[in-house]
């Protein structure tokens, strides 16, 4: 009976699929059995009795092409027996056919295996013949992706071929102009870094990949020049990039479009159902796909040989996931905040414990699902990266608490003394989670518009409120927002706003998602209203829930207000990103004499109002080191967006605060360049795995340097949960030089106080130079310092000097031609021979 089920089930997913047992309308018949094995229309159903044990051994499939010639060979396995067993049998088979693809199924379980692409891969639903035949003219060469050489062009090679050659790009004064009216996209260093990154990846035999890149930093532009590679190279025909939201599809259709339209045409599919194929990138929403299993019933596993997941921690959870995997080839995720669901977790016990849940774990967890199983993406570049690399702006923090809040926040909480219905005294407490939830207080929701209003940054052009988007509890708390916003508002602008100040962007508001795109075009309910040559959204304040925390871009952004407590560190990073990127506000003035009279036109601050105490919740509270708790299953109809409630538990009756509230403490706080605590979590444990380790104590008690070094580098290095690596601890240690291994376990074991920096590193150099050589002219021992920094710190001075370009000083700012003159000559050579033979060139770069 297993065997006749499998042979029944593989018989309707093949017709499902397309295939033809025999000749009809369509077309010839393009399965054929066993050459031992005939068939007529009536022995269909009955063929699947013992099919394994046919006089000639297994029965195969052999699935015909167009043409009629051998095309895939299909192994069949009974159900009790795992396909993969017939791997070796297909691939002989396959290999006498001159086939190169293989189905291999007990009809529950399938796999589509590309002889050219390496591995077996788990299909939920046979391809169709013409999405194989497309599939074929594809034939992968990782050697051309891996060889491509990427530079900082790359996608404006595809934008404007021939830009180098332009007038106005040759003129350096010319240039920024060219680049902006053109929209020419450069990719930055560490975009280029990534791209490499991925390349190493399928040089190790990788087909799965994850970008965690920060928020602000290009993630759809870095997908962009991955979708050149992919195409370019010959390894992909035709690419999918999956988002989870409307807004986002939209948004990525015109960024790709604007950087690849002149090579590569991008649809989305809900706007192109009958013609997608006649593009090389589809985008569309997960969500599209999931109603009703359309992902099955429009598409093959082998129509795109690369599939992209924007916001990869999302669109992996629950059913989305079925989508992600229905399709064959390479796969990238993006995300800002990976879900690491397997971090600290036993599995030992949790196999066993608790195997379904275990099982879960490996679904979500965003690391595994895109092949990095030690916990660390193919590429990371973090706010702290962006921030001191120049692209990103960390927030100034205004932590504002009233009486009532300060209460909420206290360890008793918010204490309601009240009699009960048979006349005795009860309390009740109140905690800031049941704000807006259990807890209402309209004199606190006033107070926080108040505040925030009178401390909000200013738009630098036309000196209204900056744009803003406020983070409320629920939809109702949103609607209450919105509304007092408003109302102030009016007070504070007469005449100048009819309600449209502040908008609520929920889920029930009809419209929504296009509320968030007309924001970020500034004509969200009109625009220009304070100057009518200055495009800025007429609604200053988006009153949210959770619609515009993930993936959404909106740069001139210079106020967020966090009107609700958060407990979960995405959120937090998810909303704290959506002020971060940078901006000139002068794109959007069309006068250019206000222009020229603009005192701060590009954004350098944002505020992040914080009402609940987040900012010190993950600076002081947070247990990075925690199990991340698993989210709750999906019912038929979704969670709620806002998790609206009756409070915990669901037993203890609401509360309504009608007395006053009023401003307890505020204080701002301008975050620096080392972020904060929830941006700098990743190697704190390495001290501890360090001193932990007897070998590395025992090591270093005896004085055996290179011992520890090696054994740090072999065993340490790339093995542990962590995944730790010398040039990761060099930017949590924020040092601005290259710091040794050894520096690092000195600091750790006590032997030096800390980390010297460049500038005491070069003046010992210098001293020892002195000491040696003793020079005579004291008066020009200065020009010797600066000359010997200078020699020791720029690979640029080293060349000049070196190839005796010297007059390339004249414009050198490290370095000048006054400098090098004030050298006494036979120190000229001197210098750069003595730093040649004594100092070690590595530390000091950055």
């Amino acid at each position: 009976m297993k065997e006749a089920a499998a042979r029944i089930k593989i018989n309707k997913l093949l017709e499902a699929a397309g295939w033809r047992f025999f000749a009809d309308d369509k077309g010839p018949a393009n399965i054929q059995l066993e050459p031992s094995v005939t068939l007529k229309p009536h022995d269909l159903d009955a063929l699947g009795e013992n099919f394994e044990k046919a006089q000639k051994g297994f029965i195969d499939f052999l699935l015909l092409n167009e043409k009629g010639f051998p095309f895939i060979v299909l192994e069949a396995k009974a159900e009790d027996k795992n396909p993969l067993v017939a791997k070796e049998q297909a691939r002989k088979y396959a290999r006498s056919q001159n086939c190169r693809f293989v189905i291999l199924s007990n009809g529950n379980l399938h796999y589509f295996w590309d002889l050219e692409r390496g591995n077996p891969y788990v299909i939920t639903s046979f391809p169709t013949p013409g999405s194989v035949i497309g599939y074929q003219k594809t034939l992968p060469d990782p050697k051309r992706l891996i060889e491509e050489y990427v530079e900082d062009d790359y996608v404006v090679l595809t934008q404007r071929p021939g830009y180098a050659a332009e007038a106005s790009w040759k003129s350096e004064q010319e240039r920024p102009r060219f680049i902006e009216v053109n929209a020419l996209r450069f990719l930055r260093p560490y975009q280029k870094k990534a791209i490499a990154a991925l390349q190493a990846a399928v040089k190790a035999g990788k087909d799965r990949f994850l970008f965690e890149m920060a928020t602000g930093t290009g993630k759809t532009l870095t997908a962009a020049a991955v979708i050149k590679l992919f195409l370019r190279t010959g390894n992909a025909r035709r690419v999918l990039f999956l988002v989870d939201r409307l807004e986002l599809e939209d948004q990525a259709l015109k960024a790709f479009k604007k950087a690849l339209a002149n090579d590569y045409k991008a649809v989305i599919y809900k706007e192109n159902r009958d013609d997608w194929r006649h593009a090389e990138i589809i985008v569309t929403t997960v969500q599209s796909l999931l109603f009703n299993n359309k992902y099955q019933q429009l598409f093959s596993p082998t129509d795109f040989d690369l599939v992209i997941s924007d916001e990869a921690h999302r669109s992996i959870g629950g059913n989305a996931r079925s989508v992600f995997d229905f399709f064959v080839g390479y796969k990238l995720g993006l995300t800002a905040t990976p879900r690491d669901y397997l971090k600290k977790l036993d599995k030992k016990n949790a196999t066993t414990k608790d195997p379904r849940e275990f099982e879960r774990r490996l679904l979500l967890d965003t690391y595994r699902t895109f092949g990095c199983d030690d916990g660390q993406p193919t590429f990371r570049y973090s706010l702290l990266d962006g921030v001191k690399e120049g692209y990103l702006i960390n927030p100034t923090v205004v932590d504002a608490r009233s009486e009532v809040t300060t209460q909420l926040l206290s360890d008793n909480g918010f204490v309601v003394e009240f009699k009960d219905e048979g006349g005795e005294d009860q309390k009740e407490s109140y905690k800031q989670r049941e704000f807006e939830k259990r807890f209402f207080s309209k004199a606190t929701n006033q107070l926080f518009c108040k505040i925030f209003l009178e401390n909000a940054l200013r738009d630098p052009i036309s000196g209204e409120i900056g744009k803003s988007i406020v983070f409320a509890v629920s939809q109702n708390h949103a609607a209450k927002l919105a509304q007092i916003l408003n109302e102030m508002a009016d007070r504070m602008f007469p005449g100048k706003y009819q309600s449209d100040f502040a908008v609520q962007v929920t889920s029930h508001v009809d419209g929504a998602q296009q509320l968030t795109i007309n924001f970020t075009n500034n004509n969200l309910l009109g625009s220009a209203n304070f100057i009518p040559t200055y495009k800025t959204s007429k609604a200053r304040i988006c009153v949210t829930v959770g619609m515009m925390t993930t993936g959404y871009d909106c740069p001139d952004i210079l106020n967020l207000g966090l009107l609700r407590p958060i407990f979960s560190p995405t959120d937090f990073v998810q909303m704290k990103g959506r002020g971060t990127r940078k901006h000139d506000f002068r794109e959007q003035l069309f006068d250019e004499a206000i222009k020229e009279n603009v005192k701060q036109p590009k954004k350098t601050a944002f505020k992040l109002f914080d009402f609940f105490a987040n900012c010190e919740y993950f600076e002081k509270e947070y247990n990075y080191d925690q199990i991340i708790k698993l989210p709750k299953p999906k019912g038929k109809g979704g969670e709620k967006e806002d998790n609206e409630g009756d409070g915990i538990g669901g037993i203890a009756k609401s509360y309504e605060h009608l007395g006053e509230d009023i401003l307890a403490t505020m204080r701002e706080e301008v975050i620096g360049s080392e972020g904060m605590k929830i941006d700098r979590m990743l190697y704190q444990k390495f001290e501890t795995t360090i001193r932990e380790n007897d070998f590395i104590v025992a090591s270093i008690e005896a004085n055996q340097w290179d011992r520890v070094i090696d054994y740090v580098n072999r065993e340490i290095f790339g093995k542990s949960a962590e995944f730790y690596s010398l040039e990761k601890l060099r930017k949590a240690a924020d040092v601005d030089r290259r710091i040794t291994l050894r520096e690092i376990l000195e600091k750790i074991f006590g032997l030096i106080p800390r980390f010297k920096s460049k500038d005491e590193l070069l003046e010992e150099e210098f001293s020892k130079f002195v000491a040696d050589y003793k020079p005579e002219e004291a008066e020009a021992i200065p020009a010797l310092k600066t000359y010997f920094k200078a020699y020791v710190t720029s690979d640029q001075i080293r060349y000049i000097i070196e190839s005796g370009h010297l007059t390339d000083l004249a414009t050198n700012p490290v370095f000048s031609t006054r400098d090098f003159k004030a050298v006494p000559s036979k120190y000229r050579t001197l210098i750069p021979e003595y730093i040649k033979d004594y100092v070690s060139l590595n530390q000091f770069a950055a």
